[in-house]
């Protein structure tokens, strides 16, 4: 078994990952990245053709790094990908790919002190004195435990198999959810199949421009981009609101997709809806996001019953030295974004490294 010795390990090799390199290497570290998939582009390649951001370019920037093209245009998902990859190619880091960590535990760095021992596949074993996991959020689909979902007799797909609507074209179509990506996976859809999103509460839409100005630049300017405390006031408590320039709510208004409520259950190949009503569906869709990929860190103890990190502000509060960037509203609005993981990163990493400096050993009292 080979050993090798870093000042930092940052596991993931997407926009969470190299934004932490970068800051890294800004703050006089020697990161080294590791990136399971062959190529560092994070879970960009593998979501739906059509994506576009919901944030312009000018708002859609890694660290020290401009998105090209034009400044109030919203990049597409092909866009992005050659984006990472290209950020990946300049960035002064060591990153590599095909690298799959499986597994982190407590050990003696070499750097003297406490540190981890990260294990990666073939048998390779690294260790450092600070740990993020910038995996994010979108590493691992979630299937929620909908009544009769593991029996139904049709397709269930999550939206992260979703590529393009063609395959789909004739059938009876159910997504669940309602955020952005449930709304625009829909609207596509319903060009070629008839389509129904079921959510539990209606939807909600953000303009994407107020006074001609995208919305993203009045949420930097007001400081509800960056401010944890604007959760309840984005969100209504309800889930992230759908930016739409009145496209999608003109569509959905005109009944193609069509919104209800959330069904009772599934039963064969039918979905039961709340009036008892029975209809045939040949497909449910789960447009319902995504839990973070983090199973490496079972071990360490570093994760609540439900598997999540416990942290506060992205800060281990199990491990000192241990920290996560890429979690949604793991700060505020713009975490788990192409323009907020450098700041998550900032953060992390300054009170990662004061409690080096310190040798504080006590983790944070308090998890989000």
């Amino acid at each position: 078994m080979s050993t090798h010795t870093a000042s930092l390990i940052v596991i993931g090799g997407g926009q969470a990952g190299l934004a932490t390199a970068r800051v890294a290497r800004d703050l006089g570290l020697a990161p080294i990245v590791l990136e399971a998939a062959d190529r560092a582009e994070g879970s960009w390649p593998h979501y739906y053709e059509s994506l576009t951001l919901f944030s312009p370019a000018r708002r859609s920037a890694l660290p020290g790094a401009d998105f090209p093209g034009d400044p109030d245009g919203y990049p597409t998902r092909d866009e992005v990908v050659a984006y990472l990859s290209g950020y990946a190619k300049r960035l002064d880091a060591d990153v590599r790919t095909g690298h799959r960590v499986e597994r982190v535990d407590r050990g003696a760095s070499t750097q003297g002190g406490d540190g981890f021992r990260i294990a990666v596949s073939g048998g390779e074993e690294l260790t450092a004195p600070l740990v993020v996991a910038a995996t994010g959020a979108f590493s691992r689909p979630h299937r929620p435990a909908l009544s009769g979902l593991d029996t139904f007799d049709g397709t269930v797909l999550h939206s992260s198999d979703y590529r393009r609507p063609e395959p789909l074209a004739g059938k009876r179509v159910v997504i669940v959810g309602g955020g952005n990506s449930a709304v625009q996976i829909a609207i596509e859809l319903a060009g070629v199949a008839d389509v129904t999103l079921a959510t539990r509460h209606p939807l909600r839409f953000m303009p994407q421009r107020i006074a001609g100005r995208d919305v993203h630049i009045w949420l930097q300017r007001t400081g509800l981009d960056t401010a944890g405390w604007a959760k309840p006031l984005l969100t209504g408590g309800k889930g992230t609101p759908v930016m739409d320039t009145g496209t999608y709510r003109d569509a959905i208004a005109t009944g193609n997709p069509d919104r209800r409520p959330m069904f009772t259950r599934l039963d064969g190949d039918q979905v039961i809806w709340g009036d008892g009503t029975r209809e045939h569906v040949d497909v449910v869709l789960l447009a319902t996001g995504y839990r973070p990929g983090v199973d490496y860190l079972t071990g360490l103890g570093a994760l609540d019953d439900g598997g999540l990190p416990r942290h506060r502000g992205g800060v281990s509060t199990t491990h000192p030295g241990l920290g996560y960037v890429g979690l949604e509203w793991q700060r505020s609005f713009a975490s788990a974004t192409l323009r907020g993981v450098g700041a998550d990163a900032r953060h992390v990493l300054t009170r990662l490294l004061k409690q080096s400096q310190t040798g504080d050993k006590k983790p944070t009292q308090a998890a989000n």
